[in-house]
């Protein structure tokens, strides 16, 4: 059967860093209750020429140059964002004009902060499906361009930036030995819509609109959520979480991630975290979190491991890939 096997992995950060220290004279807040709530220290913030679409290309050249690979091989973009250059086009075709592509075809995954792993998913059905060979799939994100910087509940929990993969279809045995994506399960529940979303939009005000988010709410509901895809994908793959080498979760907050991993018996020495310096950036934060573990020779070929993430609407899924 074909697999869809990670060729490579890429990431870019905007230039501008944002400390907790740096909101001090913004809103009534403090580095050590952003810390203590949230696990996060600093976060990158877009310039005025730094967009979703010109940071998804940035880390989608590096995927590419990890694997050798130039936009010619290439035959889909998926990009995952909810902060699209414009309304339409897709961001995606931006991105493959930005590379210099006219052939194959290119489309935009919004799921919030679960997009980069819907966009996996999706990516890893149309190369099974035998629609395209090879894949880039981004999470590319600027939300620092929706948020209320006078909602300091919000305002210090998010930054910007992209991560990609490379996908390729390979022909493998249908077995757990087999390298690529071997399980993945998505959920979703709008009846949740009003815990966390945006106040504007096309159809409704005219406007971009505002991140509004109900906190507690959210954390409420993140562990049980998280806990459950992540158990049907490795049901599914037919593993157990102790045979996990990594878990790469989304990266929203500490106290989510510590909590989840605790419930599911992943020990912290296998958890991935960049929320610290990072923020939460949306569908950018599995690949930006995926892509440093994968740098510092942390993930490695044949290594186990598991994306999981949450978002808006809300939806969650998980994707269990054979590195």
């Amino acid at each position: 059967m074909l697999r869809s096997v990670v060729l490579g992995v890429g990431s870019s950060l905007p230039r501008r860093v944002m400390k907790n220290a740096d909101f001090e004279g913004v809103v009534e807040t403090s580095d050590e209750w952003i810390v203590q709530r949230t696990g996060i220290r600093q976060r990158h913030i877009a310039a005025a020429d730094e967009t979703t679409a010109s940071l998804g290309e940035a880390a989608a050249r590096a995927a590419l140059a990890a694997c050798g690979l130039q936009p010619a091989d290439i035959d889909l973009i998926v990009l995952a964002t909810s902060t699209p250059n414009n309304t339409f086009p897709a961001t995606a075709v931006d991105i493959q004009n930005r590379l210099g592509m006219h052939h194959g075809f290119a489309f935009d995954m919004q799921a919030v902060c679960s997009g980069f792993v819907y966009a996996m998913t999706t990516a890893d059905l149309y190369l099974r499906g035998a629609m395209a060979k090879r894949a880039l799939v981004i999470g590319s994100e600027t939300f620092s361009r929706i948020l209320d910087w006078t909602d300091r509940s919000t305002c210090v929990l998010f930054g910007d930036g992209a991560g990609a993969v490379v996908l390729e279809a390979q022909q493998g045995t249908g077995t757990l030995v087999d390298r690529g994506i071997l399980a993945s399960s998505l959920r979703s529940d709008g009846a949740h819509k009003d815990k966390l979303f945006v106040d504007g939009g096309p159809s409704t005000t005219g406007t971009v609109g505002h991140l509004r988010m109900e906190g507690r709410e959210v954390f409420k509901h993140a562990v049980a959520m998280i806990t459950d895809v992540i158990e049907a994908t490795a049901g599914a793959a037919g593993i157990s979480i102790d045979q996990l080498d990594w878990f790469v979760p989304h990266q929203a907050n500490r106290r989510i991630i510590e909590a989840s991993a605790k419930k599911l018996g992943i020990p912290d020495e296998k958890v991935v975290l960049t929320v610290d310096r990072h923020g939460n950036t949306s569908a950018a934060s599995v690949p930006l979190a995926l892509s440093e573990a994968v740098a510092d020779g942390r993930i490695k070929r044949g290594d186990l491991v598991l994306l999981e993430a949450m978002g808006g609407g809300f939806t969650w899924g998980a994707v269990l890939i054979r590195w």
